[in-house]
């Protein structure tokens, strides 16, 4: 099957957020208005599922609740894009009860990262519809250190050429939501080579805890040819490092990893406690990995800024010792 891309975004399209996961009652007031002011800028209409407000006792919403607010958005033919709130916990508990052939009749932009990696590539997989792993609704309200991200989002819903993933200049994992002003940034070096190699694959992944959540169900997309986007998220625990770990053990261990031609690890938390030396023990003991090209502190996970890749579309990767990487997304249709 061929894969379905939607349509790019103009000027004057709707875009709709909802909270597959965690609701937007945790979201500040103030960063609303941010984040729709960010996104009227761009030339796109801001609406909100109806339901993006509820929140209970796991600040979510139900899984009914949730479900209506994902498929009105894309049955709604005037709206082109869909953006999740923010992220959470608790996405994966949609899968089972989606209309996939409803999404696949009305492909559009679909968006998010972190615990939206469940629902992002499932629905890649169930329907063969491009989802992209990138900014939140929330991402928006970032009033410094932004740009990067910015750019990377027009580049890849706005245009339609191949696109550089280059290393952004500095990045921050400061909690910029509390404090916008006081943001501590530090110099970027770029990519760091851990195998060197040229591959070329299709992208599925992007947070590894989560994506590790559809590993044995009918949601997982097949690893066959294909080139790993994994990222890991600071719990503020000493058992962080212990968990990327035996994540991606269980990921090595799905059927067909053998055909894996790549994995692209996003950048750790300052908190997360990974060091190089623990990264490269961890990769070392994974006989799976032995033979794949793996590159390190890309820009995309739980640190800002981030770019937004597609999960499904075609991915090149040309890695020499120490940082030159060249990365490259292309979506062809």
């Amino acid at each position: 099957m061929k894969p379905l891309f939607p349509s790019k975004l103009k000027e004057g399209d709707e875009i709709r957020v909802i909270a597959p996961s965690r609701s937007m009652g945790i979201i500040s007031n103030t960063n609303k208005v941010l984040a729709i002011k960010a996104l009227e800028r761009l030339g796109l209409k801001v609406s909100f599922g109806r339901h993006v407000n509820e929140q209970d006792i796991m600040h979510s919403s139900s899984i009914e609740s949730r479900l209506t607010d994902l498929h009105e958005a894309f049955s709604n033919p005037n709206v082109k894009a869909i953006l999740a709130v923010i992220g959470g916990y608790n996405s994966n508990q949609l899968l089972d009860y989606i209309d996939y052939n409803l999404i696949k009749r009305n492909p559009k932009i679909f968006c998010g990262f972190s615990d939206i990696t469940a629902l992002g590539n499932a629905i890649y997989h169930k329907t063969e519809l491009i989802t992209y792993s990138g900014l939140h609704f929330s991402s928006f309200a970032m009033q410094k250190g932004f740009d990067y991200s910015l750019e990377y989002f027009k580049k890849i819903f706005f245009e339609s050429n191949e696109i550089s993933l280059v290393s952004s200049k500095e990045w921050s994992d400061d909690a910029w939501y509390l404090d916008q002003e006081k943001r501590v940034f530090h110099p970027n070096p770029g990519y760091k080579v851990i195998h060197p190699g040229h591959a070329k694959g299709k992208i599925v992944g992007g947070n590894l805890g989560t994506l590790r959540l559809l590993c044995g169900t009918p949601y997982m997309p097949p690893l066959d040819d294909t080139i790993l986007f994994l990222e890991e998220v600071s719990s503020s625990s000493s058992t962080d490092v212990y968990e990327f770990d035996r994540n991606l053990q269980a990921l090595t261990q799905e059927p067909h990893f053998e055909k894996v031609r790549a994995i692209v690890i996003g950048r750790f938390e300052n908190s997360f406690g990974m060091t190089d030396e623990k990264l490269h023990y961890i990769l070392s003991t994974k006989a799976a990995l032995k033979n794949i090209s793996i590159v390190a502190d890309a820009d995309f996970g739980h640190t800002t800024p981030i770019y937004t890749f597609p999960i499904g579309s075609n991915c090149y990767l040309n890695a020499e010792a120490p940082r030159s990487v060249t990365l490259v997304i292309s979506e062809s249709r």
